[in-house]
């Protein structure tokens, strides 16, 4: 019984923990002091629920239990009159049981939108004066629902770590009274443009992790994709969140085709499409569908969602329309220049062009300081290499690469491929087959 009960209870949280979080702060206004509220309403729900069983409306009983403690912690520290009516207004509408619409009619009639509390979350979690990696955890911890040892555990970190990350992100917004609202006008570009990078961010992190035993992370790119359509819900009119989610859904729909039953890495040219989910790129044509509806010019995100569009759509490997993926990394480099993104150009232009057009693009890549040790580079280097028949070299780049890899499948495929090359130059030597 208990069993179940903290199985439903952790379900309820990784769900409801936001909302919860997010309605706290706008009451308390202070980041640490909300969260620490909900976790004692957590601890309650762990007493009482097991006796008592656990209620119709659970993120309701923990909102109101946790709203009942902010109240208690305010009076005690002599909150002003004014204030003390506003949350005594929440008292007037709790019984002794729960009453089950309590939190969405007291916020309605506020004039208060439980999706502004949110989004406003979201927005303080990926403020900008935080360091990435720090608005990484606290998204994950209040809108993922993630617990501490749960962010260390994906990014493979101790969790003292992440733990201080959390402490001195909530810290820093605290002292900088960083104010509890969704920005305007130009400053709500600035800031939807980190909230969408942490949410990317995340994504990638699930769907080839950077480093460890496992190709994929499957539960951080679940997170990801459900932040992305969250903030697909509460920004509706917003090209770019809409992209977000369709490069997202897109992606995500190749994870069961990624990996063989051994979990070894299967690279997009050798998936079985069978195995896309069909649900998923719908998902993400939709939202494509969306963002382009909007009129605005092409994002970033949108720009790679069409990209995954061009995969999605493809019946099979060769029917890939790789000349307008190369024309759409073209528009991403002119709108956002980076060497990574002129690297899956330059692998564009070799399936549509040739090999030879795709390495010399690499090749200037290769003084590039901000590749010096990104393993893609050699890796992409010693494709191109082999299709054009020098395998010593190839071989070469193919070990390089995987001297570089953290992510120990990664390391293993790379090695594999230089293996390959090396068993197919002896067998030329004795006379072979090539």
């Amino acid at each position: 019984m208990h069993c179940g009960v903290h199985e439903a209870l952790a379900a309820v949280w990784r769900i409801e923990s936001a909302r919860i979080v997010g309605a706290l702060m706008r009451l308390t206004r202070d980041l640490g002091a909300a969260e620490e509220l909900a976790q004692d309403a957590l601890v309650a729900a762990l007493e009482h629920w097991p006796r008592d069983g656990v209620p119709d409306r659970p993120g309701a009983w923990l909102t109101t239990v946790a709203k009942r403690r902010a109240l208690d912690r305010l009076r005690h520290r002599g909150i002003s009159e004014a204030r003390h009516d506003e949350l005594g207004q929440d008292l007037v509408a709790m019984q002794a049981d729960v009453v089950p619409d309590f939190v969405d009619a007291l916020d309605a009639a506020r004039g208060d939108d439980i999706g502004d509390d949110l989004l406003r979350l979201m927005f303080t979690a990926c403020h900008p004066l935080l360091p990435t990696e720090s608005r990484v955890a606290l998204t994950l911890r209040l809108l993922g629902g993630l617990t501490t040892h749960e962010i260390a555990r994906a990014y493979l970190l101790p969790e003292a770590t992440i733990a201080q990350r959390i402490a001195r992100a909530k810290k820093r917004l605290a002292d900088a009274r960083v104010p509890f609202e969704v920005p305007r006008g130009e400053a709500l570009q600035e800031r939807l443009a980190s909230v969408l990078e942490v949410v990317y961010l995340i994504f990638n992190e699930g769907y080839t992790a950077t480093a460890g035993g496992d190709w994929m992370r499957p539960a951080l790119g679940d997170e990801a994709l459900r932040l992305a359509r969250m903030l697909a819900e509460l920004a509706p009119n917003d090209s770019e969140v809409h992209a977000l989610q369709a490069l997202l859904e897109l992606q995500a729909s190749r994870t069961k085709a990624r990996t063989d039953a051994a979990g070894h890495p299967v690279l997009l040219a050798d998936q079985d499409r069978r195995r896309w989910d069909r649900l998923l790129i719908r998902r993400g044509l939709a939202a494509l569908a969306r963002a382009e509806a909007s009129g605005a010019p092409p994002g970033p995100y949108r720009l790679q969602a069409e990209v995954a569009a061009c995969h999605a759509r493809a019946a099979d490997a060769a029917s890939t329309d790789w000349t307008r993926i190369a024309a759409l990394y073209g528009e991403l480099v002119a709108i956002a220049p980076s060497p990574v993104v002129e690297l899956n150009r330059a692998v564009a232009v070799a399936m549509a062009q040739g090999p030879a057009a795709g390495l010399a693009i690499v090749d200037r890549l290769c003084a590039d300081a901000a590749l010096a040790n990104y393993h893609w580079l050699p890796s992409v280097r010693g494709e191109l290499l082999q299709r054009l028949g020098r395998r010593d070299e190839a071989h070469a780049e193919f070990e390089r690469a995987a001297t570089m890899a953290g992510n120990a499948r990664e390391r293993e495929l790379l090695l594999k491929r230089a293996a390959a090359l090396a068993a197919a130059g002896r067998g030329a030597d004795r006379g072979g087959s090539p």
